[in-house]
Order: C-alpha cells, then sequence, then structure tokens
C-alpha cells in the first residue's frame, strides 16, 4: 500500500494539535537503531514534518536529530534517498524543552518554565499542529493529557530490550484508530485520536 497523508480532519480543531509519532517495534521497543529505515518510512515521516508547523523535542532527542540531519553535513553523510527527510526537518521550526541548555539554533527555541502552560500556550498559536518525537517528553505531555494525536510506526521485528513505549505511564490511554498505513517493509502506522483531552 502506498503511504498515504492523514485524514484532513486531524488537523481541524480550534486549537492546533500535538501529535506524538514514534518507531517501535513489535515488543514495544522504541530505540531508534533498531528499527528498519528505508526510503518509502522517510518520506512518510517527512511527510508528516511538512504538514506541522513545529516540531517539538526534549533536549536528547534535539541533539541526536541535529547531529544526525541538519544540513549540510547530512547530505554528505547519509543515503541520498534520506535526503528529503534531512531537508524537511532541517527547515522545520523546532521548540526545546530544557532546564540544562542556555541556547539553541537550527530554527530553534528554547520552551523553558512549566511545562502544561509553555505547550498549552504553543498549541493556541494559529496552525496546523505539532509534532513531538522522544521517549521522555512525550510520557511527560501524555500523563499531563496535552497529545492529541498517536502515531505508532509499528515494525516487524522485536528486539527484546528497551526502552518500551510510554514506560510508566500512570493511567491507561484511550485511543481511537483513525487511520492506518501499510509500508512494504510490512511496518504499519496506527494513527489514534486521544479519547479524551484535557488540552
Amino acid at each position: 500500500m502506498s503511504v498515504e497523508s492523514p485524514p484532513t480532519g486531524l488537523y481541524s480543531r480550534k486549537m492546533r494539535p500535538l501529535r506524538y509519532s514514534i518507531n517501535v517495534t513489535v515488543d514495544g521497543c522504541c530505540d531508534h537503531r533498531v528499527g528498519i529505515p528505508d526510503e518509502e518510512l522517510h518520506q512518510h515521516h517527512a511527510n508528516n514534518i511538512a504538514q506541522a508547523d513545529a516540531l517539538l523535542f526534549g533536549r536528547v532527542t534535539y541533539q541526536m536529530m541535529e547531529e544526525a540531519w541538519r544540513l549540510p553535513q547530512a547530505l554528505e553523510t547519509m543515503p541520498e534517498w534520506t535526503h528529503p527527510f534531512a531537508r524537511t526537518i532541517d527547515a522545520a521550526q523546532k521548540y526545546v524543552v530544557s532546564s540544562t541548555l542556555d541556547q539553541v539554533d537550527w530554527n530553534s527555541e528554547l520552551v523553558q518554565g512549566d511545562l502544561q502552560e509553555a505547550v498549552q500556550q504553543l498549541k493556541r498559536e494559529p496552525g496546523n499542529g505539532i509534532f513531538v518525537g522522544g521517549v521522555t517528553l512525550p510520557l511527560a505531555l501524555a500523563e499531563l493529557g496535552l497529545i492529541d494525536e498517536y502515531e505508532f510506526v509499528v515494525h516487524p521485528r522485536a528486539v527484546g530490550h528497551g526502552p518500551t513505549l510510554l514506560a510508566g505511564l500512570s493511567a491507561p490511554l484511550e485511543l481511537t484508530l483513525v487511520n492506518q498505513v501499510t509500508f512494504a517493509s510490512g511496518a504499519v502506522a496506527l494513527q489514534y485520536e486521544a479519547a479524551t483531552r484535557r488540552s
């Protein structure tokens, strides 16, 4: 099945939605090194980023993504089929949640202070939506009820170790499946809306 764009209804709310997207194995591991990267999946993620107004990262994810995807070095070190993704993420507006960084660049702004207030303010701004990535920050945002949409790109692989998706969540998340995309690799992108939103 070819890559599809998310349904238009995903971005139609008054407040711009916060959407969490992550690669995960069938046994729940979301270590970025264990997925099955290919051109189709990179294009899918590039399309998602291009539809959002901004990306939201914690410090660790921000520094990891910058090291891998900042131009021009990404075009020199990464395979050519990843270049559309590299260009898309390099150009994106980014917000970085950190209490230890003094400054950021790479089209980025620091987010400090109360996490809930800061993210709610970002969501109140006009636009199509914000994407969050990583492991630790999305867990905190899920606990606060701030994530509106979840996309789990499930890779057909079991690895037997962590980090585990949303490990430590204090209460179950009730999710409604709204779309799914199957890739040639056997990976499946499952897109959900949060059943209860407190934002």
